[in-house]
């Protein structure tokens, strides 16, 4: 029997897309809150975490100034932010794309070509049983910052629950 020495096999990290309207307010606050949960886990590298808009009006913006506000009064860095609009052809590339209303839900579901990519769609409160009932992350873009750090709140206890959920598969395949 040959033997060539230990094989070395790469697994994919596992990539999640976090996805509104805009790309300025809702989504980017998960995509940073979810970043930090994986980083804090050590399973940063094991994790990709991207987030789309379903629009393009705000495509290479920063995030709105309320939403990097309160992701900083929580200890987050939203700064790095540029918006970008969600493209179809990013379901072949990713293994979960999260919704956080169900008008993204009804369009990414349109745009899903296969019963594959539609399989990878869900909403960010459903992961939350404490949330589910809620259903939709309300848009804060038309309110104050206190609105904002109360969604930023949503959408931490949100992420704490999916990340919690996914945890363990990332765990294991960050070892093989």
């Amino acid at each position: 029997m040959d033997f060539d020495g230990p094989t070395t096999k790469t697994v994919e990290p596992f990539r999640i897309c976090f996805v509104c309207a805009g790309n300025i307010c809702r989504s980017p606050m998960a995509e940073v809150v979810f970043t930090s949960l994986a980083a804090r886990a050590g399973l940063g590298a094991h994790v990709s975490v991207a987030s789309a808009g379903t629009g393009d009006w705000h495509v290479g913006e920063q995030a709105d100034g309320r939403t990097v506000a309160a992701l900083h009064r929580r200890g987050y860095d939203g700064t790095a932010h540029r918006a970008r609009q969600f493209e179809a052809e990013w379901f072949a590339d990713l293994d979960l794309v999260v919704a956080l209303d169900r008008s993204h839900e009804r369009i990414l579901r349109s745009w899903a070509t296969t019963d594959e990519d539609r399989g990878k769609i869900g909403l960010l409160l459903a992961f939350d049983a404490g949330q589910v009932h809620l259903g939709d992350v309300p848009d804060p873009y038309y309110s104050d910052d206190r609105m904002f750090d109360e969604v930023l709140g949503m959408i931490e206890r949100a992420c704490i629950a999916l990340f919690r959920q996914l945890q363990p598969a990332v765990r294991q395949g960050a070892t093989q």
